[in-house]
């Protein structure tokens, strides 16, 4: 008895959508885009890394130390409004220092910050290890 009368109803609110396509009015009007790009978006990689020169070079200095092999983990950039030197990814359980070396042997001290999904490499440390932005290099991880 239901399906009495919920099959008229369906066919009812289907045949609708067809009527409103045969007359050639859209489905679902989407809204319109208005305004200009929020601030991350306008500004450039150089513009939105504020490390200094020389926390650069104390975290490049820094990334030659030793410290025991994590793994090697496919990386992608991670919040480029957060600063520093950071690697964060949902293997590290604690936060600690480490230190990032890449396949060319560009080495870096970072901040190892546990999180969730993919390995994230921020910004200044992609830049300073000249790592593609759009890239997903592979890099060593170590600890301590």
């Amino acid at each position: 008895m239901k399906n009495l009368i919920l099959f008229p109803l369906l066919f009812a609110l289907s045949a609708c959508a067809v009527v409103d396509r045969v007359r050639g009015r859209p489905a679902e009007i989407a809204p319109a885009v208005t305004g200009r790009p929020g601030p991350a978006l306008a500004q450039s990689a150089e513009a939105m890394d504020r490390t200094s020169a020389a926390d650069k070079a104390a975290a490049l200095a820094a990334g030659d130390e030793g410290g025991a092999k994590l793994g090697s983990f496919v990386v992608s950039l991670g919040d480029p409004t957060e600063q520093g030197f950071w690697l964060r990814s949902s293997l590290v359980t604690a936060p600690a220092r480490g230190r990032v070396v890449t396949d060319e042997g560009a080495s870096i001290a970072v901040d190892l910050l546990p999180g969730s999904g993919a390995a994230q490499l921020s910004l200044p440390a992609f830049r300073a290890l000249g790592l593609p932005l759009t890239g997903l290099p592979e890099v060593t991880v170590y600890s301590g």
